[in-house]
């Protein structure tokens, strides 16, 4: 098992009657796509009566928003989103994390562009998704560079809408994380400016469910984690297969998805002491910049830690 979730932090009470449906939000690429794809888990949870269900969504924001109004039980979002979601009230859990992936987002700006480092932005109009992961890597990327972000004009934008801005020189920088990120520098009109390597920022991949369904279905729950990792298993042997899957199913561009997928990290894990540490890092930048209005501590959401 990839992940057990029986007996971590205490022991469960006898399991309830499985749940009729198993809801789950996925994002345009990664193992859960594949896992729909490949329909592992609808045949895995047929003889126990659960019928799966698939919601797509186009950023982690989103995902929790849907985990918070208990439209999803399950679900897949970088770092910054779950942040934002517990500080707003949502009853979720983490369950698992994948390895970082820094060099899936990324600041960019026009090939063009006359902006040669972080510190040019200063005044200069940024756009993003509020309260992803892109979002938080831009303020790092800022205070690298001695400024907040106060320091720059925001626009709160979703990938499709933000690459068309940057393109017409409507905004001067993006922020922007896999697969949007793979399909724009293919394109060679925008270039990076940084990204989590430069701006010390992990860019983990994290696996959620509400607590209400993790406490009662923990074996769910574990179900799906064994997919994943059996998943990821095959993901670290051969990406080629995961690649093909993923192209397929949501009709990117082989070639942008082989370069998003194999910057990926693989290998699902309960998360440590050092991830909930970053993420309460994370939490803390929020809460001095103002995307949160509250401090939270992360450890409250977290199901189990490793050790």
């Amino acid at each position: 098992m990839a992940v057990a979730l029986v007996g971590a932090g205490g022991a469960w009470a006898a399991e309830p009657a499985p749940p009729k449906k198993l809801r789950v939000g996925f994002q345009k690429y990664g193992t859960l796509i594949v896992l729909k794809a490949e329909g592992t888990l609808e045949r895995k949870l047929k003889d126990k009566g659960v019928e799966v269900s698939w919601a797509e969504f186009q950023g982690g924001v989103k995902v929790l928003e849907a985990l918070k109004v208990g439209a999803i039980d399950f679900g897949v979002a970088g770092d910054a989103p779950p942040v934002v979601a517990q500080a707003g009230g949502a009853s979720f859990v983490y369950v698992g994390v994948e390895p970082p992936s820094p060099k899936g987002e990324a600041v960019l700006v026009r090939a063009d562009s006359p902006f040669q480092t972080v510190a040019d932005l200063k005044g200069k109009r940024v756009a993003t998704s509020r309260g992803g992961n892109a979002h938080y890597l831009t303020l790092r990327a800022l205070a690298g560079a001695g400024l907040s972000g106060s320091d720059v004009s925001w626009t709160w934008l979703f990938p499709a809408d933000a690459r068309s801005a940057i393109e017409t020189g409507a905004i001067d920088a993006w922020g922007v994380w896999d697969p949007f990120l793979a399909a724009a520098q293919q394109t060679g009109k925008l270039r990076v400016l940084a990204d989590g390597v430069s701006a010390g920022v992990a860019n983990y991949q994290f696996f959620l469910a509400s607590r209400a369904f993790a406490t009662a279905h923990p074996d769910i729950v574990n179900v799906i984690l064994e997919e994943i990792a059996d998943i990821d298993r095959r993901a670290k042997q051969d990406p080629a297969p995961i690649v093909e899957a993923v192209a397929a199913a949501t009709g990117i561009d082989k070639a942008v998805v082989d370069v998003a997928i194999r910057r990926m990290g693989f290998g699902v894990t309960p998360l440590s002491a050092e991830i909930v540490a970053s993420q309460q890092a994370l939490a803390d930048t929020f809460r001095k910049e103002g995307i949160i209005d509250k401090a939270i501590d992360v450890r409250e959401a977290v199901l189990a830690v490793s050790q």
